[in-house]
């Protein structure tokens, strides 16, 4: 999502239509002030994001005077503007690793959070958030899939639980997984993540074959936009995504932080 974002703020046209959940239409609202950012429709939240707010990030910042919040991207910009500096699932660990002391606040996502403390000496505190979609696959799914193609590679994206994670062969992100595709001279691959994926990794690998391990690896949000709305969007020019300034400015202060994070 913060990919798409940074590709908005560095087209010229001056309208963006993001075909995707809120908090991603408000993450472009953030890098792209001069834009007009469009929702083609507003009935497409995100169950993870919802799982904090900024005035319940507020109260437990008060019970961990001085120790850094470390914010996932899939947050809304209420929540980025609380925040010391945001991550993306493929930085998480040098995000924190980045960071003074000895303990780190992360937010919202659980899993990400368990994942990145493997990772690091740091203590991660963590929330009690998660993406529902990537947290209901099981272990048991996984190893029934391995079962049924046991040449395939099992790679997994760190919003899945560390039982998942545990039997995965490579740790992702969304944009990890398709260059590992690209790369590995493996012919089969289990993609543990949501299955829109598949479309993308078939159409750049066609000589390679791709598994989901659950038929419930799917998000509605994200599949709820159709192409009568994204049109309806763009000859009506609604659901514009608008941020006080102020708020804009301070969830841009934490994505600039991350952005600013050595990658090497």
């Amino acid at each position: 999502s913060l990919a798409l974002s940074i590709t908005a703020s560095q087209t010229p046209a001056k309208i963006i239509v993001f075909a995707g959940v809120h908090f991603m239409a408000e993450t472009a609202a953030i890098l792209c002030p001069d834009k007009a950012v469009l929702l083609p429709r507003l009935d497409v939240g995100c169950y993870m994001a919802d799982t904090i707010t900024a005035e319940s990030l507020l109260a437990r910042k008060a019970e961990l005077p001085g120790v850094p919040v470390v914010t996932y991207v899939n947050s809304s910009a209420a929540v980025k503007a609380e925040s010391d500096i945001c991550c993306t699932s493929a930085n998480a660990v040098k995000v924190v690793n980045s960071l003074p002391g000895s303990r780190v606040l992360m937010v919202p996502d659980k899993n990400l959070a368990r994942y990145t403390a493997r990772h690091t000496d740091k203590e991660v505190l963590t929330w009690a958030g998660c993406c529902n979609i990537h947290d209901a696959l099981t272990a048991r799914e996984v190893l029934d899939t391995k079962g049924a193609h046991p040449q395939a590679v099992f790679v997994a994206h760190p919003e899945c639980r560390p039982e998942v994670l545990d039997l995965a062969d490579a740790i992702r992100s969304t944009t990890g997984m398709l260059e590992f595709a690209r790369r590995s001279e493996s012919r089969e691959f289990i993609i543990g993540t949501e299955m829109g994926l598949l479309h993308t990794l078939r159409k750049e690998n066609p000589d390679k074959s791709f598994f989901s391990p659950s038929p419930h690896l799917i998000c509605p949000d994200m599949k709820r936009i159709t192409l009568a709305d994204l049109i309806a969007a763009l000859q009506e020019k609604r659901h514009q995504v608008t941020l006080p300034e102020d708020m804009r400015q301070r969830a841009l202060l934490a994505v600039e932080r991350m952005l600013a994070v050595p990658r090497d």
